[in-house]
């Protein structure tokens, strides 16, 4: 394979002799050769790096190296598909090297996404079922740490999140890092970088589409016997068969491309997803408090027992932040350049979407918890909790309604979750075969992702109810693991403040997340919890 590079040099131009040669900069990859029908593709004019405001008037400058031959492009091919790095040096020559395969692939395939599809997207993977467990924690913790424990990790993880979106792309090397694992890996370095965030990554993508199987495929069950009544004559399905169903549905969707092709579903299911947050609490505190409702935490018969509850509870409401394991892949669809970087509007739609977000978890986690205190069921929390105690008081209308936008918003969900694993499965393809991957192979591979989550939704009914340990399964991804890459990669002055922030809050992440999965064991073991194989209910 030939290789190619291509030096850029602020103007004027000063002449060079030709044998200077250039080796590559270390974090760079290894260039990849692009077919010629890519070169004028969309995708690669929007390349991963970023553009000068005088690109247009900058041409390419011959070098030659006597180990390898490189080849430079035609001048009117230059702008298009080449873009120099922006950088406090910018008067200095750079070089720059794009990766085709970038073009093959569907988080950044397309780069022309703006703030409004950053918050569609953001609001959809920021907000769902989990949200609706939050009152469960606020039975062991209470009102006043309930609220306290809740505020502070809403703002813990949106200065993550903040992190996150400043690390996307380096000034200094002009890289974009589409992918959560690609900066965790250029971080850490690439074996440490897997080790620590494949599992958690791999979990919230996958195992994500698994319990949504469930949580859709139970819905819509329950939604069927709401609208066909109880003088209905009609055959029911039985749950696996909702599962069953819901996966065909979520297979067919799954067909778009890529990732900004989806944001029109990301919009409904945002859409939905403030809907059902916002009718089950407004119908719970509208319908009253249940009589002999108590507000007393619930306590553990020994100490060892109510500090692992504690913990368990901080499990579930950490559970509930996530999504910060798909940003960097949302930031990837938008354009980038020197004059326009691509974080100043994903910052503000991430702004207006957690401004949405807490507009929907601090309502349904303080008036679920006045409105059912301890009685709320542990597994299911708020939309079991309205189904159990109201399902006489309340109009059949407005049951039927709050099922349908969780089926929708679970249908929607599941595709911006399954996006990253679409785009891993394609990368092993594309790397091998020097080629983007065809329609025909795309869509059968995402219908066997689809169906093996189906597989695993059937094996593993119970999911839902390991809410705190998953909680401290996926913590570092979310609290600690971008305070150590802004340490790694921005280099903050020693001792300074932000030195000493983002130190303190990556510990006390990781810490933290251990405590929590022996804690969600520990009550897991305790209290028990029905493991029934194959046996969804």
């Amino acid at each position: 394979m030939s290789t190619e590079a291509n030096e850029i040099s602020s103007a004027p131009i000063t002449p060079r002799p030709a044998s200077v040669s250039w080796t590559p900069p270390a974090m760079a990859s290894p260039p990849v050769s692009c077919p010629p029908s890519q070169l004028h593709s969309p995708s690669l004019s929007r390349s991963p790096l970023l553009q000068p405001e005088n690109a247009d008037e900058l041409a390419p400058t011959p070098s030659k190296t006597t180990r390898t031959p490189i080849r430079t492009p035609r001048i009117s091919l230059t702008p298009r598909f080449i873009t120099p790095l922006a950088s406090p040096m910018r008067k200095a020559l750079r070089l720059t090297k794009l990766n085709p395969q970038d073009a093959w692939l569907p988080i950044t395939e397309s780069r022309n996404g703006n703030k409004y599809y950053a918050a569609f997207h953001t609001l959809c993977s920021g907000i769902g079922i989990q949200a609706l467990v939050l009152p469960v924690a606020f039975t062991i913790l209470g009102w006043m740490w309930g609220i306290i424990n809740l505020t502070i990790a809403f703002v813990w993880q949106l200065y993550t999140l903040w992190l996150l979106v400043q690390l996307h792309e380096s000034s200094e090397t002009g890289i974009r890092y589409s992918r959560y694992l690609q900066l965790c890996g250029a971080t850490f370095g690439e074996k440490l970088g897997k080790l620590l965030a494949l599992f958690q990554i791999a979990y919230l993508s996958a195992g994500t589409c698994g319990a949504l199987i469930i949580i859709g495929g139970s819905t819509a069950k329950t939604f069927f016997q709401i609208v066909c009544g109880t003088t209905c004559s009609a055959k029911p399905l039985t749950t696996v068969e909702w599962y069953l169903v819901f996966t065909c549905a979520a297979v067919i969707l799954s067909q778009l491309p890529n990732l900004n092709s989806i944001a029109g579903v990301s919009l409904v299911g945002a859409i939905t997803a403030v809907g059902y947050c916002t009718l089950i609490w407004a119908v719970s505190v509208a319908e009253g408090r249940l009589p002999g409702v108590s507000y007393d935490p619930i306590k553990a018969k020994t100490d060892v027992g109510r500090i692992f509850s504690v913990l368990n509870a901080l499990g579930i409401i950490a559970f509930a932040f996530r999504g910060h394991n798909l940003i960097l892949e949302i930031q990837a669809t938008m354009p980038s350049s020197e004059k326009h970087p691509s974080h100043v509007p994903m910052w503000k739609g991430v702004k207006v979407a957690y401004t949405l977000i807490a507009a929907c978890l601090f309502p349904i986690a303080i008036g679920g918890y006045w409105s059912y205190g301890q009685l709320i069921p542990a597994n299911g929390g708020m939309l079991t909790a309205l189904y159990q105690f109201h399902s006489q008081d309340v109009s059949r209308f407005v049951l039927g309604l709050i099922s349908l936008f969780v089926i929708i918003n679970a249908l929607s969900s599941f595709q911006i979750y399954g996006m990253p694993m679409f785009d891993d499965i394609e990368s092993t393809y594309t790397t091998k075969a020097k080629k983007p991957c065809p329609r025909w192979l795309r869509a059968l591979m995402r219908t066997v992702f689809g169906f093996v989550c189906f597989f695993f939704a059937v094996a593993f009914p119970f999911l839902g109810g390991l809410a705190g340990l998953i909680g401290g399964v996926a913590l570092p991804v979310t609290l600690a693991y971008p305070c150590f890459m802004w340490l790694k990669v921005k280099k903050p002055k020693i001792y300074s403040g932000m030195w000493w922030l983002n130190w303190f809050l990556g510990i006390l992440g990781m810490s933290l997340s251990g405590i929590l999965i022996a804690a969600g064991l520990y009550v897991l073991i305790d209290t028990g919890l029905e493991v029934s194989f194959f046996k969804p209910q």
